[in-house]
C-alpha cells in the first residue's frame, strides 16, 4: 500500500506541469554521445512517447558526430576538424547522409513507434524527416575550406506542424538544402534552436552528457539550476563555460531572445531525465529564463 500512495502522489506532483504543458510544442535536440548507449536511446524514447501521449508536442533534431567519425575511420577516411566543424568534402557527405538519415533517424523513429498503441497502429507515433526533405532547413554555405558545411538560412515550419497536426512526432535529421540543390552538413544546436523559433515553441531542451552549467566546473556541488541569458553572457565572456557547452548556451540565448519562454540543459545519460525536468517539481539540469525586459 505504501508503494502504491508513493507512486500516487508522484502522479498528482505530475498533473500541474501536465496541465501546463498540454497541447504545447517543446523542440528536444538529442545527439553525441548520448546517442551512443541503447539503453539511453531506449529511456528517450519511452520519455518522448510518455510526453506525447500526455499532451505535449516533441520534436526531435538529432546529430549524430561520434557515430559519423566511427564510420568514416572504419573505411579508411581521414577526419578533419576546423575549429569545432567537420571538414566535409563530396564522399563524406555522403557519409554523413547515410548515417544521420539512414541509420540514426530510422533507428529513431522505429523506437518510438514500438510504443505505439493498437488503436493508433503500428507507425503512427514518429516520422522521421531530413532537414533538405521539402525544402525544411535552407541551408548557406559557410566556408569553402570546410566543404558541404552550412548554417541555417531559413526553416520552413509547415512541414513540422502540419505533421504536429496530424498526431505526428516529428525527427528531424540536422542536414539543409542549399539554393543549389546541394545538402548540407549543419550543427544540431544550430538546427534545433532554428526549428524551435520557426515553430514558436514553448520551451527548447538540449540533452548533453553533463548534468548542467557549473560555477566551478570542478565542483560539481556548484550546478546552477536557474539563470537568466544575460547571467549566460557574462559567464562566456568570463570563460566559465567549457568550450563544447557555448554552442548550446548560444543557441539557448538565441531562442530566448527570439521569444521562446525557457530554454533547458539536461544531463541526457540519466534515465528518464526529460519526465525528471519537466513533470517534477524540483526538475533537473539548467533552465535558462529571458532576462527581465
Amino acid at each position: 500500500m505504501e508503494e502504491a500512495l508513493g507512486k500516487a502522489k508522484i502522479l498528482m506532483e505530475s498533473l500541474p506541469w501536465i496541465k501546463e504543458h498540454h497541447g504545447k510544442t517543446a523542440v528536444i535536440k538529442y545527439g553525441g554521445n548520448v546517442m551512443l548507449s541503447p539503453q539511453l536511446k531506449e529511456s528517450i524514447a519511452s520519455d518522448i512517447v510518455l510526453m506525447k501521449y500526455v499532451g505535449l508536442n516533441p520534436v526531435i533534431v538529432h546529430g549524430g558526430g561520434p557515430e559519423i567519425t566511427s564510420y568514416m575511420k572504419s573505411q579508411g577516411k581521414e577526419v578533419k576538424f576546423v575549429k569545432g566543424l567537420r571538414v566535409t568534402d563530396k564522399e563524406t557527405m555522403d557519409i554523413v547522409k547515410m548515417v544521420l538519415v539512414g541509420k540514426i533517424n530510422l533507428e529513431l523513429v522505429s523506437l518510438i513507434n514500438r510504443h505505439a498503441s493498437p488503436t493508433r497502429g503500428a507507425g503512427r507515433l514518429a516520422v522521421g524527416v531530413s532537414g533538405d526533405d521539402g525544402g525544411l532547413v535552407r541551408a548557406r554555405k559557410l566556408s569553402p575550406s570546410l566543404g558541404y558545411v552550412g548554417e541555417v538560412e531559413e526553416v520552413n515550419p509547415k512541414i513540422l506542424s502540419d505533421l504536429i497536426k496530424d498526431g505526428f512526432t516529428p525527427v528531424v535529421a540536422s542536414i539543409g538544402v542549399g539554393k543549389d540543390g546541394e545538402s548540407y552538413n549543419i550543427n544540431a544546436d544550430s538546427v534545433a534552436a532554428a526549428i524551435a523559433v520557426a515553430l514558436k515553441a514553448d520551451k527548447m531542451i538540449f540533452l548533453t552528457d553533463v548534468p548542467g552549467l557549473f560555477r566551478d566546473f570542478s565542483d560539481k556541488s556548484s550546478l546552477i539550476s536557474e539563470l537568466t541569458d544575460d547571467q549566460c553572457l557574462e559567464m562566456i565572456e568570463k570563460h566559465q563555460i567549457k568550450e563544447g557547452m557555448i554552442p548550446k548556451v548560444e543557441a539557448c540565448i538565441r531562442v530566448l531572445v527570439a521569444g521562446i519562454h525557457r530554454a533547458h540543459l539536461l544531463d541526457g545519460t540519466l534515465p528518464h531525465a526529460l519526465l525528471l525536468e519537466i513533470f517534477t517539481d524540483k526538475g533537473i539540469g539548467t533552465m535558462i529564463l529571458p532576462s527581465p525586459s
